[in-house]
Parts: structure tokens; C-alpha cells; sequence
């Protein structure tokens, strides 16, 4: 890295650090400033491209869950990582109207004051679902803010104003005049709660404990029986026929007569169709074309009129005979009571299977025959399918490209109408005069463009995942050609939740090659599902729920995104346990402690600044400040390179082991010796503490955004705020600085073992014999180091080259090709000694036969690159040397 020498600087005297670490004040505020000095909206660099995220629209039926913090949080650290690499960043924030969900939450409110949607009529209760859109985008809003989320305000977008509603309407007509669109009447699945038709998406299918009932027909005419088997008696009033296969031998006859259908003594055929599975039951199966899709698909095939027997709120209709009126869980009961009087049930079984569901208010789902609005599926998968295919649509994890090319390899065409009051009103008019069906992209129509006579819009509107399907474009401006759209189009990564990636990525693909002519996005990066500790799906009737401002109230922001991204990967659920999210705010104080620590003598010294922020130190360095210098590019290259692999989680791992391990725990302790040692010592230190903080700082911030800000801003540095100061880049490693000092560190965790184990109390200063052998010149070095870490006196500290020495009265200590002898006459129990390096003989001789077992296997060494097997060379020798350090101890301790 290029290094440009700035005017020196001297941080503020300590103590301008709190000297307690309290998220609540630290983030206070902070938000605020970001905003106002305008860091959410990207910084054009023409020379660059951008990097864009549209931010799936939560729904506006209330409070933000624990599911929005992780998205929240996984899209910001990729924001925040792109926006300090330099790229023109910006993520697009938005509210989703919620279609079914959002109609319904209001419906409730009204019930509560004892009226229903009806009562108020169409427009009063539209407004009446604004006002509560109103309310709660500002909420949600406010929640995002709160998690820190660094989206650009400025283009907030909500699925019903007029820019996206326009673009819904215009990718309607343009669909329609493509035949793309059409309105036919099909069996569809209704919600007798919600009153609306639902995709197949919306239906959610369990299994429930249920019956089989086995009825007889009579044959008209005849003194036989067919048997058919159902789990929805109450549909055989529907019955327009029987169906076997044409080629069942028992059913031959029967094929082309009728039967006499019980209850209503309705004549309907026996016909042939070659989808009936012989094998199953009776071989006959009851044909009900108007409730069910596979006698749907019989009817059409075989020509069988469909009779519906429902009406649309889950009430038996006119054609169902004398059990009109009834509820459909009344009606059943009367039909089997019926049954088994007519002496028609032949047997009544427990049977436990799928049973559809409404996603949204969980209602058992029925199929009726409708007319409806449909997408015809056909063209519009295909491009979204070869996308996923030829790599052009990137998958993270890759295991769901299989996933999404299954479901658009099987799709079925998309209902589209929804018989709500809520949501984009279907651009479809009928005239009342000439009868003439005219779609335009127009909101209003006042006349029949043919005939000028009166027009009625079609009441039902849109599935809301029409207008999302829309979001990638629609949110930067068109169907107008506007400079957002030009530069932002496509977006960079679109990050959601793996649940609906059929729901909304695939229908996001289709549309955007339809309407753009390119993919909207050329990665899919997928999260799981925040579950409980015991890992059930949080829901408010199980008490579960966990509330994110609720935890950022008591432990941060910080903590809360730093826990939940390093307990995720990936397309995986994740279980979120509050001592990790508590663990993470510790993590932020650690940081804060060691700043502070730092703080000191930094404002002691004349800190060197570059380009960047404070200068990397040159010259003779310490082997400790090599070291960290070191350790600091290793962790700033694999946290760039996770970064680069999606592995947010693991490279926040990374970063704090880096920091709490290594720089907080080893190097601010290592380092005490010398701040008591010459000015030019303490000079060296402030120096290597500034960079490795301030680059420290700078790495942590996409997942820590404001406890790095604060600290950012108290360290020395150049720039106006850490969130638009550049990601750091990796020096090369000092390969021998890392071997000698790390060496060093396993020598002292060797030794506070050993002491440790023979309980000699902590704060006891000791003597000690080191062999490092080869690694002596930097042991020797680094002497003062060595002993304060292991409290060894100085003056008997000794380093020595040549086999180990120690008496029966003395422990030892060994950390690879290290032995450490520790005389402490009189103070050892020489059986426990004994027993205690018996295990690490034990440990080492398992570690030898690792190894080897690894170069005795022949696929592994065919296979192996040059580098793994030395690493196993290198792991047989270590052990082998200990072995005999060990075996030599234990040697002399017997003598």
C-alpha cells in the first residue's frame, strides 16, 4: 500500500471514552448524523459500477419482526462493505401493501367496533386501510432506522403509490395484449375466511387426522354395487360421474352405464380414464369436477358437466339438495348420517392426509370452479428457466438453484384475481352498453371507448406479488426512462428469505426478462428463518416471539445484527439464543476496552497519518508489533475473502477472533512491557496500536455500524465518518514474525496450564528454563514479554539452547518444539506431575497416529495438494518431537 505522509496528529487525551461501554448512548443520535450528511445515497464514480439492493417491502400489518432484523441486517453489511470498497452503493427501501394480510388486520380493527367491510362499502373502507398504511409505514420505518439499516430514504417506495401502481397496470396490459393474460374459468383455491381466490403458493398443505368414508352406488338398473371412497362426503352431491380405467378387467361392463347417485338420485355415467390408479381401493374413484383438481382434469377429458355445491363462504348451496344452508362441517355430518341410513356407507376409516390450508388466516382451503384472472406460465418460465440454467442467475446457496428450476419446470398458470377491496384494482373495464371488455394502463375510464356508453371496473384486484414481481424496476422509476432507472438497473443481489423464493424471486426473474429484457438481479443470496433455542418457528401463539427493539433496548443494535449474523449461514434457519446476542454486546465492550486502553498512549505520541488514516509502522520492528501487523492482513484477507463468498457470519467470526483473541488479549498485554520502557518503545507501540485499531475499526463496522463510529471518531484517522472510509487491503504476512511469536503465545498457554494444573496461585512470579531451540534469537527478543505474560521473574528466566534439563521437584511445560522446565521445589506433587504428563503423552502419541494415518492412506496422498500433505508432515514431526520431549521428562522424573 502506497503510503503519503500527512501532518501528524495527536489524538484527545484519554477519558473523552465513556468508561463503561453503554450501547444506548454510543448509538443515540448517531443514525441521525449518517442521514443528514447524506452517506445513504450512493457516491457516483463513473469508473465504477454499481452496487444495488432493492429491499424486500415488509408488509405494513404492523410491528417489524425478529425474521426483518436478519434481513435488515445481512443486506446492510453488504451495503456497507460495498459503499468502502468504493462502489456507487444504494439499497432501496420500501413497505409492502400486504394484500390479503393488510385487508384482513383492518377487518379485525372494524370487528372490534362491531362492523364489518360491508357496512362501510368499498371506498370508506379503502380510506379506512390507508389511514392504517399511513400510521405503520412510519413505524416500520423507525424500526428499520433503529437496526441501523443505511438505505437511501430519499427513495422510499410503497407498493400502491402511483409510480408502481402505473407500472402494475402497464405490465397488465402489456401481458394481456400478449395473450399472456387471460380470464377463464378454472378450478381454483378458495378461502371461505378471506373470500378470495388463492395461488397455489398460498396454500399450505399439512397433514391432518381425518376419515375415509367407502360408499356404495347402485348401478342403475342392476342389482350391483361400485364402491368410491372419499374424505369429503359432503362433495359426492357435486358427483357428475365414476370413473376407472379403461383397461381394469372388473369394470369393463360397467364402462358407458350409470349409476344412481345416493341422497339426490341423480343418474350420472361410468366413464373411462386412463389416470385412475387401479391398484388403489376399489379401482372406481367419484368424480366431483367442481371440487376437486384431479376430477377437474377427468371431467375435461371425458366431457362431465362440473356441479358446484358450495356457496363462497363455506356454505352448502341450492344444488346440494336438502343440506342446503348448512356449513360444510354440519353438511358432512348429515350426509354420512344420511349414508349410513339409506344403508349407502359401507365403512367409515381413520385416515390421516394432506389437507390444504390458507397460508394467511389457516382456514381449510376449498376447491371451487371460478372465474378468474390468469398468467399463462408458459412463456414467461422459459427465459427465467435457461437463466438459472446457463449461470446467468447465481444462487446462494447453489442447492436452490435446483429448487427454483423444479418448481418453474412444473408451474401451473397463476391466479391472479383476488376478490378483495385491498390492493391494485385490475385495469379491466365492462361496458354496460355494448358489452365490450376494453384493459388499459389508464387509473380512471370514463366511457367505453367503442360505444361511448358506461363502464363498470372489474371489482377484484391483484395478488400482491404481481406489484412486488414488479419491484426491481418499478421502484427506480418506470415505465418513465429516468436516470435511476438507467444507472441502477439491474440491481446487484437480491437477499431474501428462502420461503419465498417462489412466491417473489422466480416471479421477479420472469417479469424482469419480460418487461427489461434482462435479469433484475445476478444473485440470489437466500437466508433461513430465525427459530427459538429449541428450534420452533416463532409465533405469538406459542409465547416465543422475540421482538427485536425489545433486545436492542437492552443490549445494542451492535449486538443484536453481530449475533444473528454469526449465528446464520446461508439458506440454513438459525437459532437464535439471547447469551450470544448478550456475548456480542460483550464483544463491543471489549473493543471499547481496549480502545480505551489505547486511547492513552496514542494521545502520548506523535501519531505518523497516510492517505488512509494512521501510518503502518516501518523499520526495526518489535517481534510483538510484527506480529499483530501481521495477524491484522491475515484477518483483513480472509474477511475479504468471505465477504467475497457470502459468508458474512464467518467472516464476523473472523474479525473478532482477530480482535478479542489476538489484539486485545495477546497484543494490548504483550505490549504493557514496552509503554513502560523507552519513549522510542512507547512511540513504537502508539503507533502499531493506532493502525491496528483504526483498520481494526474500519473491518468490524459493516457488522458493528455504531460502536465502530464512535470509536472511529476517537482514534486517530482521516476522513469524515468510518462508513465512507475505505475497506482496508492486506500488506504481506511476515510469515516468521507469526511462527516466532506464535510459538511465544503456545509457550505461555503451556505454561499457565502447567501452573494452573499444580495450583500455584496466579499471582505468583516463578522461575523457568525455555528451550525454544531454532527459535531462541526471537524468545531472547522478546524476553520481557515472555515473562510477564507467564509471570516469570526476569532475573530467573532463562532461554538455553541443548536438550531440556529439570529435576524430580520441577514441571514441565511443552508447546510443539518448545519445553519449558519450571523448578518449583517443594511446590509440585510429583504423582500428580507425573499423571499430568502422562495425558500429554497420550494426546501427542493420538495426534502422531492422525497423521499417519492421513500419509498412509493412498487416495488422500494421490489427492492431496503439495501444501495439505506437508501441513500432515509438519503435524508427524511436531508430535514426534514432543513424544520424545515428554517420554524424556517422564524419563527423569522416574530416575
Amino acid at each position: 500500500m502506497s503510503q503519503t505522509t500527512v501532518e501528524p496528529t495527536r489524538s484527545e487525551p484519554a477519558g473523552t471514552l465513556a468508561k463503561a461501554y453503554d450501547p444506548r448512548q454510543v448509538e443515540a443520535g448517531v443514525y441521525d448524523r449518517w442521514d443528514e450528511a447524506g452517506y445513504f445515497q450512493p457516491r457516483e464514480r463513473p469508473d465504477r459500477e454499481p452496487f444495488v439492493i432493492v429491499m424486500p417491502p415488509p408488509n405494513v400489518t404492523g410491528e417489524l419482526h425478529i425474521g426483518h432484523a436478519l434481513f435488515v441486517t445481512v443486506e446492510d453489511i453488504m451495503i456497507r462493505w460495498h459503499r468502502m470498497l468504493g462502489d456507487p452503493t444504494l439499497w432501496i427501501p420500501g413497505a409492502d401493501h400486504a394484500g390479503i394480510a393488510g385487508q384482513w388486520v383492518v377487518e379485525k380493527l372494524l370487528a372490534q367496533e362491531g362492523l364489518t367491510r360491508h357496512d362501510l362499502g368499498r371506498e370508506p373502507f379503502v380510506a379506512r386501510v390507508w389511514d392504517y398504511m399511513d400510521r405503520y409505514r412510519g413505524r416500520i420505518r423507525e424500526q428499520t432506522m433503529i437496526l441501523g439499516a443505511s438505505c437511501d430514504w430519499t427513495r422510499f417506495a410503497f407498493t400502491m403509490d402511483p409510480g408502481p401502481s402505473r407500472a402494475v397496470r402497464r405490465v397488465f396490459k402489456r401481458l394481456y395484449d400478449k395473450g399472456y393474460i387471460y380470464r377463464g374459468e378454472r378450478l381454483i383455491s378458495w378461502c371461505p375466511r378471506c373470500h378470495t381466490a388463492l395461488s397455489d403458493l398460498e396454500v399450505v398443505h399439512r397433514d391432518d387426522q381425518g376419515f375415509l368414508w367407502t360408499l356404495a352406488y347402485p348401478i342403475a338398473g342392476s342389482d350391483e354395487v361400485i364402491t368410491v371412497a372419499t374424505t369429503r362426503p359432503e362433495t359426492m352431491l357435486g358427483d357428475t360421474g365414476v370413473a376407472v380405467h379403461p383397461d381394469d378387467a372388473r369394470y369393463q361392463h360397467l364402462i358407458g352405464k350409470e349409476v344412481r347417485l345416493p341422497i339426490l338420485d341423480r343418474l350420472i355415467p361410468i366413464v373411462a380414464d386412463a389416470a385412475v390408479d387401479q391398484t388403489f381401493g376399489s379401482g372406481a374413484v367419484k368424480v366431483t369436477p367442481a371440487h376437486d383438481p384431479n376430477d377437474f382434469e377427468i371431467a375435461r377429458r371425458t366431457g362431465l358437466p362440473a356441479i358446484n355445491v358450495m356457496n363462497t363462504d363455506g356454505t352448502m348451496n341450492a344444488n346440494a339438495g336438502p343440506i342446503a344452508g348448512m356449513a360444510i362441517a354440519e353438511a358432512r355430518a348429515a350426509v354420512v348420517d344420511r349414508l349410513e341410513r339409506d344403508g349407502s356407507l359401507v365403512r367409515t376409516e381413520p385416515h390421516r392426509h394432506a389437507v390444504g390450508h390458507c397460508q394467511r388466516c389457516d382456514t381449510v382451503v376449498e376447491p371451487l370452479i371460478s372465474t378468474q384472472w390468469f398468467v399463462r406460465m408458459d412463456e414467461l418460465a422459459r427465459p427465467a428457466i435457461a437463466a438459472a440454467k446457463d449461470g446467468s442467475l447465481q444462487f446462494v446457496p447453489e442447492h436452490f438453484r435446483s429448487v427454483y428450476l423444479n418448481w418453474l419446470e412444473n408451474i401451473h398458470d397463476w391466479t391472479i384475481s383476488r376478490q378483495l377491496w385491498w390492493g391494485h384494482r385490475i385495469p379491466v373495464w365492462y361496458c354496460q352498453r355494448c358489452g365490450e371488455t376494453i384493459v388499459t394502463d389508464e387509473e380512471t375510464l370514463a366511457a367505453c371507448p367503442h360505444c361511448g356508453g358506461p363502464v363498470e371496473q372489474d371489482p377484484d384486484v391483484l395478488d400482491t406479488w404481481f406489484s412486488s414481481g414488479l419491484w426491481p424496476f418499478s421502484t427506480l422509476g418506470w415505465p418513465d426512462d429516468t436516470p435511476d432507472l438507467r444507472r441502477y438497473y439491474p440491481s446487484s443481489v437480491m437477499e431474501t428469505g428462502y420461503e419465498i423464493l417462489f412466491f417473489w424471486v422466480a416471479r421477479m426473474v420472469f417479469f424482469g426478462l419480460e418487461v427489461m429484457g434482462e435479469l433484475p438481479f445476478h444473485t440470489v443470496y437466500l437466508h433461513g428463518t430465525v427459530r427459538d433455542l429449541e428450534g420452533a418457528k416463532m409465533s405469538k401463539t406459542k409465547g416465543n416471539v422475540i421482538d427485536p427493539t425489545v433486545v436492542t433496548a437492552e443490549y445494542g443494535a451492535d449486538a443484536l445484527r453481530f449475533a444473528l449474523v454469526t449465528q446464520s449461514s446461508p439458506g440454513n434457519d438459525l437459532r437464535l439464543d439471547i447469551q450470544k446476542v448478550e456475548d456480542a454486546r460483550n464483544f463491543a465492550n471489549k473493543l471499547w476496552n481496549a480502545t480505551r486502553f489505547a486511547l492513552r498512549p496514542i494521545a502520548e505520541s506523535d501519531i505518523a497519518l497516510d492517505a488512509e488514516g494512521p501510518a503502518r509502522p516501518r523499520g526495526d520492528l518489535a517481534l510483538p508489533d510484527r506480529w499483530i501487523l501481521s495477524r491484522l492482513d491475515a484477518t483483513i484477507d480472509e474477511a475479504t475473502r468471505l465477504m467475497q463468498q457470502h459468508l458474512y457470519g464467518e467472516a464476523g467470526k473472523a474479525i473478532r477472533e482477530f480482535v478479542w483473541s489476538e489484539l486485545a488479549d495477546w497484543y494490548i498485554e504483550a505490549a504493557k512491557v514496552r509503554l513502560r520502557g523507552t519513549p522510542e518503545e512507547r512511540q513504537a507501540v502508539a503507533q502499531t496500536l493506532a493502525y491496528t485499531l483504526e483498520r481494526s475499526v474500519r473491518l468490524l463496522h459493516p457488522f458493528m455500524p455504531f460502536v465502530t463510529e464512535a470509536l472511529w471518531q476517537e482514534l486517530p484517522q482521516v476522513g469524515e465518518s468510518v462508513m465512507i472510509a475505505p475497506w482496508p487491503e492486506p500488506n504481506e504476512r511476515d510469515e516468521a514474525a507469526e511462527t516466532s511469536f506464535g510459538a511465544l503465545i503456545e509457550t505461555v498457554r503451556a505454561i499457565r496450564n502447567a501452573r494452573t494444573e499444580a495450583t500455584i496461585e496466579p499471582g505468583r512470579w516463578i522461575a523457568a528454563s525455555v528451550y525454544p531451540g531454532a527459535l531462541s534469537p526471537a524468545f531472547e527478543a522478546s524476553r520481557r514479554e515472555l515473562a510477564a505474560l507467564a509471570r516469570i521473574a526476569d532475573d530467573e528466566l532463562s532461554i538455553l539452547d541443548g536438550a531440556p534439563e529439570g529435576g524430580k521437584g520441577a514441571l514441565t511445560a511443552v508447546a510443539g518444539n518448545v519445553v519449558a522446565i519450571l523448578p518449583l521445589a517443594g511446590a509440585v506433587d510429583l504423582d500428580a506431575e507425573r499423571e499430568r504428563l502422562q495425558k500429554e503423552l497420550a494426546a501427542a502419541m493420538a495426534e502422531r497416529d492422525r497423521a499417519n494415518a492421513q500419509l498412509g492412506n493412498e487416495k488422500f496422498m494421490a489427492r492431496a495438494p503439495a501444501q495439505v500433505v506437508g501441513v500432515q508432515r509438519k503435524r508427524l514431526a511436531t508430535a514426534n518431537e514432543q513424544i520424545a520431549l515428554i517420554e524424556g521428562r517422564l524419563a527423569e522424573l522416574d530416575g
